[in-house]
C-alpha cells in the first residue's frame, strides 16, 4: 500500500492484502490490488457514466459550468484521496467509496428521489444508498459469472455505512433509519454477506463521507454564486467564508471578481481538509487505535471536523438551505421534475410494453411489488435528459425545467 510524501501506512488503514474478499471468488489480479480493481470497475460501470447527465442542484441544461453528479463525484474522489494520503489510509479504497457514493441517485437529484420514494411507499420506498448497493450487487450486468460488480467487502460496507451505523447490536434501526427502518435491499444483502450494520465503517469510508461534505460546501457556494442566487458579500456573512474573503481582499485588493470567488473556494477546501487531518490525528491518539477493526469498534468516529469546523460547516449549510436549495427558482424546477418522475412511473406500470424488452420481460407474471420496483429501477437509472425525452413521448406537455 504505497503512501506518497513518505507517509507510512497508519495502523488503522485498510490493507487490500487482507481484504475480507468478494461474494464470488475470482482469481487475484496480477497488476492491481483488490481496492484498485474496485475503483476501475466502478469507473467502467454504466451507472457511473450516467452521472454525467444527472442533477446535482441545477438541471444539466441550465448551464455547462454547473456541477453534475459526475463532476461532484470526481471532486469528492480527489478530496478523499488527498485526505487518505495525508492520514496514511488506503487511497484506492477511499477513492472507490467516493466514486460509488452517489451511484444510486435518480434523475433530478433529491427531487427525483423524493418522487420515487413517494410512489414506492407501499413497496418499501426509495433510498439512494440502498439503490447504490443494488446497482453494484445486482443491477449492473457486465460480467459472465455474476450480476453486479462483485466488489470487495470493504467497499460494500463503506458504501452502506459511510454516514454511520444503520442499526444497534440488537438490530434496531438507528440514525436516519430510526423512523422508517433500514431499507429492505440493505437488510437483504447483509443476510447474504454480513456488512455488520451495527458498527462504524472503516477509516476510508469515513474519509469519503467528509470529502463529500467538503465538496458540497465549497462547490455549492460556487454554483450558487454563478447562478446569482446570492453574492459573495452575502455569503461572507458566514464566519469562515468572511474570514477568507477578507484575507484575499487584504492580500489582493484589485483581484477581479471571478478570481476572488475561485480563490475563496480553494482556500475554503484547503482549510477544511487541514482541519480534518489535524482533528483525525488527535482522535487517533485519543482512541489508541491498533487496527482497522478497532476503527469499526471505536466509541466514536475517527475521521471528523473539529468542533469549530463542525459549526462552520453547519453555518454554511444553514446559509445555503434557504438561499439555494429552497430558493423559489430551484423549488419551482424541482417541483416540475418530481411531476415528471411521478407520471413516468404511473405510465410504465400501466403500459409496460413501453419499457425496453429486457425490462418488460416477465412483467405480467410478476407480483405487484416486483413490477413497481422494476419500474422504479428503470426510472432511477435514467439521466435527466432521457427522463425528459421519455416524458415527451407519452405526454402532451413536458416542462423545460429552467
Amino acid at each position: 500500500m504505497a503512501i506518497e510524501s513518505g507517509r507510512a501506512p497508519a495502523v488503522y488503514a485498510a490493507d487490500p492484502a487482507t481484504s475480507r474478499g468478494r461474494r464470488y471468488a475470482e482469481p487475484v489480479s496480477p497488476t492491481r490490488n483488490a481496492f484498485r480493481r474496485d475503483c476501475d470497475r466502478l469507473i467502467h460501470s454504466t451507472a457511473f457514466r450516467r452521472l454525467a447527465h444527472k442533477t446535482q442542484v441545477f438541471i444539466y441544461h441550465e448551464g455547462d459550468h454547473y456541477r453534475t453528479r459526475l463532476t461532484h463525484t470526481l471532486e469528492v474522489a480527489q478530496i478523499a484521496r488527498s485526505l487518505a494520503r495525508a492520514l496514511g489510509c488506503d487511497e484506492d479504497l477511499a477513492e472507490a467509496l467516493a466514486l460509488a457514493h452517489d451511484l444510486g441517485h435518480p434523475p433530478f437529484g433529491h427531487a427525483g428521489e423524493r418522487a420515487l420514494d413517494e410512489v414506492l411507499t407501499r413497496f418499501g420506498g426509495f433510498d439512494h444508498n440502498a439503490q447504490a448497493l443494488r446497482i453494484v450487487t445486482q443491477l449492473e450486468r457486465r460480467y459472465a459469472h455474476f450480476d453486479g460488480l462483485n466488489l470487495s467487502w470493504e467497499t460494500l460496507e463503506g458504501l452502506v455505512k459511510h454516514n454511520g451505523p444503520l442499526t444497534d447490536r440488537a438490530g434496531r434501526a438507528v440514525g436516519r433509519y430510526a423512523e422508517r427502518g433500514v431499507a429492505a435491499p440493505i437488510l437483504a444483502y447483509s443476510r447474504i454477506q454480513d456488512l455488520e450494520l451495527w458498527s462504524l465503517a472503516g477509516a476510508e469510508a469515513q474519509i469519503a463521507a467528509l470529502a463529500d461534505d467538503i465538496a458540497y460546501d465549497a462547490h455549492d457556494i460556487d454554483d450558487g454564486l454563478r447562478a446569482e442566487l446570492f453574492t459573495l458579500e452575502e455569503i461572507a456573512a458566514v464566519g469562515i467564508v468572511g474570514d477568507i474573503v477578507r484575507e484575499i481582499a487584504a492580500q489582493y485588493p484589485r483581484l477581479e471578481p471571478s478570481r476572488r470567488v475561485h480563490e475563496t473556494m480553494r482556500r475554503l477546501i484547503t482549510r477544511m481538509i487541514e482541519d480534518v487531518i489535524a482533528e483525525t490525528e488527535r482522535r487517533a491518539d485519543e482512541l489508541e487505535l491498533t487496527s482497522a477493526a478497532a476503527v469499526r469498534a471505536a466509541a466514536r468516529t475517527l475521521v471528523g471536523f473539529s468542533t469549530a469546523m463542525q459549526q462552520a460547516d453547519a453555518d454554511i449549510k444553514g446559509f445555503l438551505y434557504p438561499r439555494m436549495y429552497r430558493a423559489p427558482r430551484v423549488m419551482r424546477v424541482m417541483k416540475e421534475a418530481q411531476d415528471v418522475v411521478r407520471k413516468l412511473f404511473a405510465h410504465y406500470l400501466e403500459s409496460p410494453a413501453d419499457l425496453p424488452a429486457e425490462w418488460a420481460e416477465g412483467f405480467a407474471l410478476a407480483g405487484e411489488s416486483t413490477r413497481a420496483r422494476r419500474v422504479g429501477d428503470y426510472i432511477a437509472g435514467m439521466t435527466d435528459r432521457y427522463a425528459l425525452i421519455e416524458h415527451a413521448k407519452y405526454f402532451q406537455a413536458t416542462p423545460e425545467l429552467r
